[in-house]
């Protein structure tokens, strides 16, 4: 059994980052700008946002936090994002949610201009990834797609179980590993809420990527002898044993699956690592102008 270290990986592709962009500024180049857009005071926002503040400084990236109280219009919102479109110095931008309830989440992707929507949210990025065009893929089923291609995994011909369908894992991670790539080339089946008989299904994965959300959902019996597993979830439970009195468990019961694997996520310290530096590839191609040209 081998560990998917997404922190190694992470460190090393944003020193590949870095080294570009080095490249670019001592070329005379335009630095990768990217904005983020935070809107009231939820506290996981204010950290994702730091991270990415943070990570963007690390590879020598100009970064841009735009604050709004939670009280801001959609109208006024809407008008932000219009604005940002137009600002030719922004390579690329991003809207952190959840929004506030008054606000339509849907309307504030669908308003942000495609070639500057570095989360890869908007429906003509999903459209192109589908396709197998150039697009910015989501950071989270990037990530996964990094992992298993630094590990060198073998996909082709591969069965690849996907246990959760939403729209910013599970379909996405689906669809790539459906294309003809590297990696990819996968026989891919989703698994959700209404799936019948998971464990029968999941024992034939060569692969499994679990994202539905439930702690410690996965057991040992559900999965077969040498498959490699892929834990996405993260959740915080209460805990005597550490000193925060918190601890976080993914959707994998770590302990008595791992022996079972080829290769295994831990959590935290799997596909979390990546899904930043998913941000900065993207808005590194934003700037490059890779996927509109």
């Amino acid at each position: 059994m081998e560990l998917l270290d997404g922190k190694k990986i992470a460190d090393k592709v944003r020193n590949e980052i870095k080294q570009e962009v080095e490249l670019i500024k001592s070329n005379g180049g335009k630095v990768p700008h990217l904005a983020v857009f935070l809107v009231g005071h939820d506290g996981g926002s204010e950290t994702y946002v730091g991270h990415k503040d943070k990570a963007c400084e690390q590879v020598g990236f100009k970064c841009t936090i735009l604050r709004f109280e939670d009280t801001i219009t959609e109208e006024k919102l809407l008008a932000e994002v219009k604005r940002l479109n137009q600002d030719s110095d922004v390579d690329g931008f991003i809207v952190q949610m959840p929004l506030p309830k008054h606000i339509s989440e849907q309307k504030v992707i669908e308003a942000i201009d495609p070639k500057k929507d570095v989360d890869g949210f908007h429906p003509a990025n999903v459209g192109r990834m589908v396709v197998g065009f150039p697009s910015y893929v989501p950071a989270t089923p990037d990530g996964i797609i990094e992992l298993l291609s630094r590990y060198k995994i073998e996909t082709s011909g591969k069965h690849c179980v996907v246990l959760g369908r939403s729209n910013i894992v599970g379909k996405p991670v689906a669809n790539l590993l459906l294309q003809k790539a590297t990696p990819g080339n996968c026989t891919v089946t989703i698994c959700h809420s209404r799936t019948k008989d998971i464990p029968s299904i999941t024992r034939t994965a060569d692969i499994l990527i679990v994202a539905i959300g439930q702690a410690e959902f996965v057991t040992a019996d559900m999965v077969k002898e040498g498959a490699v597993v892929i834990d996405v979830g993260i959740t915080r439970v209460k805990s005597d044993k550490t000193k925060s009195g918190w601890k976080l468990l993914g959707d994998v019961k770590f302990d008595e699956v791992a022996p079972k694997c080829s290769y295994i996520t831990p959590v935290p310290g799997g596909v979390g690592p990546l899904t930043i530096v998913s941000l900065l590839k993207n808005t590194l191609k934003a700037s490059k102008r890779e996927v509109y040209g």
